[in-house]
């Protein structure tokens, strides 16, 4: 049976006007102005936006789906985070990875919260390791996971220039980036390091030495966090000119820090006329935000979720930036280097993940794979274990 969406204002990420969705088997069918020729007893769901705004479903490519946390002990490991954790917030496809805690939480586990998000309906794939050298991994080797486990699309987040770094040198992290890089080829995956980036003073220093000193390409290097300190953005923003992409992070900013606030970097980013395609935001959700003293004492914390998306979004828009400007670093740009062909965009053949925002660009209804998630703000599929 087939799913009729009409009076859709259609971001595909760019604007395509009022328009018409035609779904089916879990795939867009139809997808433009035209109104489509469908058999209306084939039609199980015939929705009216009446001009609402859709877009495709968000991509959060940076999740601790396990939870994170532990930096202060085992009682400050957060939880897992639950299906509707993503998809209140508009998202439909989460990259999960382990962090400070790769002790206690292993591949093993990351790869069967992975895997419980895509039975209960969510696109989900993950990093294979955490923060320290020698990674973590199910099969002992990084090209093995990422070559012969399906939902391994490349290795993170690889801490750097931080103190709960292993401190890898040129040789260590010169030889992964080459093993991430041709596990990708060999498995036609994006074969990305995903690489965590401190407040240390040596930034992206490695990167650009290993960029200058090896043959890798630059989108083997997907930095994140770029926008915790402003010094580090401007190094980020210079890399992205040599076609690395870089990752924001939707935290909370304070006034007078140093730091950007994701609104604040994107439009930075924009300014600096750096190019669009290589700029990505995700939110660390489900991980803590541990605030740490010059003796690296934890001294406060704070628990990120994927609600940063939209509230990017929204910030953005209200701000005077048009929505298919915005849109991109969460839906096409991910999907571009990730390689996660059938998703981030509006058109025929594309999975059905669909995000619906109210006038004030809140999420009003989603839907992943097909299936209805969000209807009128309200959860219609639960996780297992959620009320």
């Amino acid at each position: 049976m087939l799913t009729l969406i009409k009076n859709a204002n259609l971001f595909a990420p760019e604007s395509l006007g009022i328009g018409y969705l035609v779904l089916g088997g879990g795939k867009i069918l139809h997808v433009g102005k035209g109104k489509p020729t469908v058999d209306n007893h084939l039609v199980s769901d015939n929705v009216d936006l009446q001009g609402a705004t859709v877009s495709p479903g968000l991509i959060d490519c940076h999740v601790h789906v396990t939870g994170g946390g532990g930096e202060d002990g085992f009682s400050t490991q957060a939880p897992p985070v639950p299906l509707t954790g993503f998809t209140r917030h508009g998202v439909t496809s989460v990259v999960g990875l382990l962090g400070t805690d790769d002790e206690t939480r292993t591949t093993a586990n990351l790869l069967a919260r992975t895997r419980a998000l895509r039975e209960e309906g969510l696109s989900a794939w993950c990093w294979t390791g955490g923060y320290h050298l020698p990674l973590t991994t199910l099969t002992g080797s990084v090209r093995s996971d990422i070559v012969h486990i399906d939902c391994v699309i490349g290795a993170g987040e690889v801490a750097i220039s931080d103190h709960r770094s292993s401190q890898p040198g040129f040789d260590e992290l010169a030889r992964l980036a080459s093993e991430v890089h041709v596990a990708g080829l060999l498995s036609k995956k994006a074969g990305v390091l995903h690489l965590h980036l401190g407040d240390g003073p040596r930034g992206l220093f490695m990167v650009r030495q290993l960029l200058a000193d090896t043959e890798l390409p630059p989108r083997v290097f997907h930095p994140t966090h770029v926008n915790r300190r402003k010094e580090l953005f401007e190094e980020a923003c210079d890399l992205s000119l040599g076609h690395s992409v870089i990752d924001v992070t939707a935290f909370p900013v304070e006034e007078g820090e140093n730091a950007w606030s994701a609104p604040d970097a994107w439009e930075r980013f924009h300014e600096k006329g750096c190019p669009a395609g290589n700029l990505t935001i995700s939110t660390d959700g489900g991980g803590c935000l541990p605030h740490f003293d010059d003796n690296g004492e934890m001294v406060k914390m704070e628990f990120a979720t994927s609600a940063g998306l939209p509230g990017t979004l929204r910030e953005l828009v209200s701000r005077g930036h048009p929505l298919d400007a915005v849109l991109p670093c969460m839906t096409s740009n991910v999907a571009q280097l990730l390689r996660l062909r059938d998703k981030g965009r509006l058109v025929a053949g594309a999975d059905a993940d669909l995000v619906c925002f109210d006038s004030g660009h809140r999420v009003r209804h989603v839907m992943a794979g097909g299936r209805w998630m969000i209807q009128d703000g309200t959860p219609v599929a639960s996780g297992t274990f959620e009320a």
